[in-house]
């Protein structure tokens, strides 16, 4: 019994899955059994080192979805549309769908999976979320007889590439980042990736498998990197802390699964630079790479980390995806009668409940600030009163020398409510002696 893939798209991705299927001799065994029988590109003119017959290649994307010989949809071509109604019009064909697509399975996710579910046929989307590093399975399969209580990660190569390079030549942000697009690491447009856009949609993604229910996009909190300067990175260092672009998701303090249902009545979803103690085990994550920390009950601690995006490490997840597939397939367990439609309850996604997620004014956590102050006396005094009015404490203030009649002083605070944090910083802003207030970031 041979499988038939459709293959959307033959850009970075897909070119890498080409390939593994060109070589797959060492690999799983199923990956015999499955072949590419014909590919979706927007133009047959654009030159590409191709591992398939250039016989193979098409244009008219609808046909590979509605051709009834194709068993199983990949769809690595990025981006919303025609992604989604391409995705959408193959379940509806009765076909399995595997996809890279973190923003259609973000924004869209609970309309595909609905018609997944209901035509009995799987979307797979290990390739979404953190590359080639296997974590939507261990959520969906290996984790399941823990309660999680946080996800933690750098989910974004990107921005991790910039900060760590921002921290070790001293670099400004703007100059590292045209290395990276240099590079290609950074697209000609940084918008989704700098700002946390892209790094909101993994941990909205991550979060639902997590936590069992649907994420609302739009309530996901989400601050990206463009002002975090070298100056904060300097005074990070020397306070203990190394800066990194944080993806969250955690049960809000005070909250915790309902017996009846095991769902969760409030959550933090969010997205935001943050200083990270040395000792931290994402503290050591560098350049390119992603990881994601979970912390559960009854496990503990446990870290995924590798590679978080390039043709291999995609391929590798999207394949594997397409090997758990043909699995299930030749084995029977995958029904598709419209009546009684089937599928494996640790694979699917069927969520249905929105989970609650709490604004950010109720967040509790520490907060680093930097103040250009004018050089008058008491200027220390009447910040630590404001802060006090407030019921924020101060655990370290440093004053740095007087450069251009401003003095430079930085704070970093005890735990606070982030809404009494900022009601501080508006009085603060309002003080004769205050020029501005260059930065402000959460501490771990």
């Amino acid at each position: 019994m041979g499988f038939k893939i459709g293959l959307l798209g033959l850009g970075t991705v897909g070119t890498g899955v080409s390939e593994v299927f060109a070589n797959p001799l060492g690999r799983h065994p199923l990956l015999q059994e499955m072949k590419i029988v014909k590919v979706g590109v927007r133009s047959l003119e654009k030159i590409r080192s191709l591992s398939l017959p250039p016989a193979l290649l098409i244009t008219d994307l609808e046909a590979i979805v509605h051709d009834p010989a194709i068993d199983i949809v990949v769809e690595v071509m990025g981006g919303l549309e025609p992604a989604r109604s391409l995705i959408l019009a193959a379940i509806a064909q009765g076909k399995h769908v595997v996809t890279a697509n973190k923003a259609v399975i973000a924004r869209h996710g609970a309309e595909i999976f609905a018609a997944a579910t209901q035509a009995g046929v799987y979307v797979m989307i290990e390739a979404a979320v953190a590359g080639g590093i296997p974590v939507i399975q261990p959520l969906k399969e290996s984790l399941g007889a823990n309660r999680i209580h946080t996800l933690m990660g750098i989910l974004n190569g990107t921005t991790n590439y910039i900060l760590t390079q921002m921290q070790q030549s001293g670099a400004a942000f703007t100059d590292v980042l045209a290395e990276a697009q240099q590079l290609g690491y950074a697209e000609a447009d940084p918008t989704a990736d700098v700002d946390g856009l892209d790094a909101g949609d993994k941990i909205a993604i991550l979060a639902a498998l997590a936590f069992g229910g649907r994420i609302d996009l739009e309530q996901v909190h989400r601050e990206g990197i463009r002002q975090v300067s070298v100056a904060d990175i300097n005074y990070a260092r020397n306070l203990g802390f190394v800066i990194k672009l944080l993806a969250i998701a955690k049960l809000s303090p005070g909250t915790s699964t309902t017996a009846d249902t095991s769902f969760p009545s409030q959550l933090e979803v969010r997205v935001h630079p943050t200083l990270v103690p040395l000792e931290h085990p994402l503290a050591s994550v560098n350049d390119v790479f992603n990881a994601l920390l979970i912390e559960a009950d009854p496990l503990g601690q446990v870290m995924f980390l590798g590679p978080g995006a390039g043709a291999g490490p995609t391929a590798s997840a999207v394949v594997a995806d397409l090997i758990n597939i043909a699995a299930l397939l030749k084995t029977g367990l995958v029904a598709n009668d419209p009546e009684t439609p089937r599928i494996h309850p640790l694979l699917a996604c069927s969520h249905e409940q929105y989970c609650t997620i709490a604004p950010m004014a109720n967040l509790v956590t520490r907060f680093y600030a930097r103040f250009l102050t004018k050089d008058h006396p008491g200027v220390i005094g009447k910040l630590g009163t404001v802060f006090g009015d407030h019921g924020v404490s101060l655990e370290s203030v440093v004053q740095t020398g007087v450069k251009a009649g401003l003095a430079e002083i930085v704070v970093v605070t005890h735990h606070v409510q982030e809404g009494n944090f900022h009601h501080a910083l508006s009085e603060i802003r309002s003080l004769a002696a205050i020029d501005s207030i260059p930065s402000m970031l959460r501490v771990l």
